[in-house]
């Protein structure tokens, strides 16, 4: 018979009730650190036993999985629910102390499009603000696959994903900045540019933006390759969050005087498109200005930054809107109170029985061996 997992809905009220985020924790008795401490550590051992079992699924090869009639749809399931637990920094690095690691970088090789991209958003997950697993994920090579996505995928949603999960890897990252110099990264972050898809020209841009603010070394080779050029294109883009990232990157390119030499007509179209920007926002209705706050500022500052002078959004009052002085909302205090497993549950409680052994089913399906009677039975025993 299955143990009886613990009470989460109580440990939620408990929680709750001794942390209300305006007064310091009060001295737990005995007894609740016990049941606390109780029932943590049973959703720890579950989490990794689950871990394990998805890892045994990736392990499995393909033509096994196919015999057994797991889908890639299957799969898909299986790494999105992998994603939710490595949310937690813990289970993300204990993701490769069980083997699970090298299957996973594997799988961003794997044949079917929506797998590639997926994996992809797994590893993306893993490394965010995470040292130790950006330092392992580069000693099990899962660069190179990722820089082979990003490059090369036919499928877009991959690229777009590699790209991502690039981002996060070489974020605050010495070794990983250095090994996409290496690999030519800027020159496919150009390629990614001139794609036609808004959501990798976004991502490209903010990830352009991270590295010239943290590398000054690098503002000529970005020059030299065209960018300013292209980011001009772009900040005329419909879509406005291209347009906010291209503008962020120009102003970033305008505080290098080095590398801000450019030809006059290069001068003359960037000033035309800040002109029409400016057009644009001055006729915009007040909840559309208010929604641009941000590409409001960001016209102002580099109109100052490459004329030495206000922008006429000054002049016109549009530059900060009444009440946009006002404090910002409260802080979410009680939030920190939480662990990741604690916000996973509070955010499913709800969720239908069924789809969870819906979602656990690809776990019953394996080699007709010995191992797999005894994955079946950790299955069922959650």
């Amino acid at each position: 018979m299955a143990k009886e997992g613990p009470n989460w809905e109580g440990l939620l009220k408990w929680s709750l009730s001794h942390s209300d985020g305006t007064s310091p924790p009060r001295n737990l008795s005995e007894e609740d650190r016990k049941w606390f401490m109780e029932a943590m550590q049973a959703q720890t051992l579950d989490v990794v036993r689950r871990m394990k079992e998805i890892t045994l699924v990736m392990q499995t090869p393909k033509e096994v999985l196919d015999a057994q009639g797991v889908t890639s749809a299957d799969i898909e399931e299986l790494l999105d629910e992998l994603q939710e637990h490595v949310e937690s920094i813990d289970m993300a690095n204990d993701l490769h102390s069980i083997g699970g690691l090298v299957p996973l970088i594997g799988h961003l090789k794997n044949p079917e499009a929506g797998i590639r991209a997926k994996a992809a958003d797994v590893v993306s997950t893993i490394v965010q603000n995470n040292p130790r697993s950006q330092q392992l994920v580069m000693e099990a090579n899962g660069f190179e696959p990722l820089l082979s996505n990003f490059t090369s995928d036919p499928d877009m949603t991959a690229r777009t994903k590699a790209l991502g999960a690039i981002s996060s890897l070489i974020r605050h990252n010495k070794l990983g900045i250095a090994a996409f110099r290496l690999a030519n990264g800027y020159s496919a972050l150009r390629d990614a540019l001139t794609s036609d898809n808004v959501r990798f020209q976004r991502k490209a841009l903010n990830l352009i933006h991270y590295l010239l603010h943290e590398n000054n070394a690098d503002f000529n080779v970005v020059s030299d390759l065209g960018f300013p050029h292209i980011m001009t294109h772009l900040a005329s883009s419909d879509d406005a969050d291209v347009r906010e990232a291209a503008l962020r990157g120009l102003l970033e390119l305008s505080r290098d005087k080095a590398s801000a030499t450019s030809s006059s007509e290069d001068d003359e179209k960037l000033k035309r498109v800040l002109q029409e920007r400016i057009n644009d926002i001055s006729s915009m209705s007040v909840d559309d200005l208010s929604a641009a706050r941000e590409e409001r500022q960001l016209v102002d500052s580099l109109w100052t930054a490459c004329y030495n002078e206000p922008s006429s959004l000054r002049a016109k009052g549009l530059l900060v809107l009444p009440g946009e002085d006002d404090p910002a909302p409260a802080p979410d205090v009680a939030g920190k109170f939480f662990e990741p497993p604690l916000r996973a549950w509070a955010a499913n409680r709800g969720a239908d029985a069924s789809t969870a052994e819906k979602k656990a089913a690809p776990l019953l399906l394996g080699p007709p061996s010995q191992s797999g009677s005894n994955t079946s039975t950790d299955a069922n025993g959650q």
